[in-house]
């Protein structure tokens, strides 16, 4: 939820843009109507504290950190827009909140790092695995030089 006041209708159509990739939808409704929306429903109702002033509301479907931080970068570009906070799971979130999950890795990201690491598990299991045929061949040599070694010295 944001404050837009100050924003022109080109400022506005800029933050929808940048909003779309990350499947957010931002919506600009009377808070009257917003409230009458809401009304009654347990999930929404945190949604009531921050309904004053110029409301603007994103509706997040997808990606809620991309979403964040495209609303960040417009703010820093724009400079007009202020953050109320928000609602997730029935709960309202402060704008500290709401930036602490804009901070988090997306979801490629984490699959990413979960993926390395399980690929960082097997590779040196495999390593191991390998170490344990070429250590014993290691051994063998140099047992066996060892032998050569000893029967040559006493034959001379």
């Amino acid at each position: 939820v944001i404050n837009y006041q100050g924003l022109t209708v080109a400022e506005i159509t800029d933050l929808r843009r940048r909003l779309r990739p990350t499947g957010t939808v931002c919506k600009v409704t009377k808070n009257t109507l917003m409230q009458r929306a809401i009304n009654g429903d347990e999930k929404w109702e945190p949604m009531t504290e921050f309904l004053s002033g110029s409301t603007a509301f994103m509706l997040v479907k997808e990606d809620i950190g991309g979403a964040i931080k495209a609303y960040q970068d417009f703010q820093k570009a724009t400079k007009k827009t202020e953050l109320k906070g928000g609602v997730m799971e029935g709960r309202a979130l402060s704008e500290a909140q709401v930036k602490a999950i804009g901070d988090l890795p997306s979801k490629e990201q984490l699959i990413a790092q979960i993926a390395g690491a399980i690929n960082a598990v097997a590779t040196k299991l495999a390593v191991s695995i390998n170490e344990v045929p070429a250590s014993l061949g290691r051994s063998i040599k140099a047992i066996s030089e060892k032998e050569e070694g000893a029967a040559g010295s006493d034959a001379a």
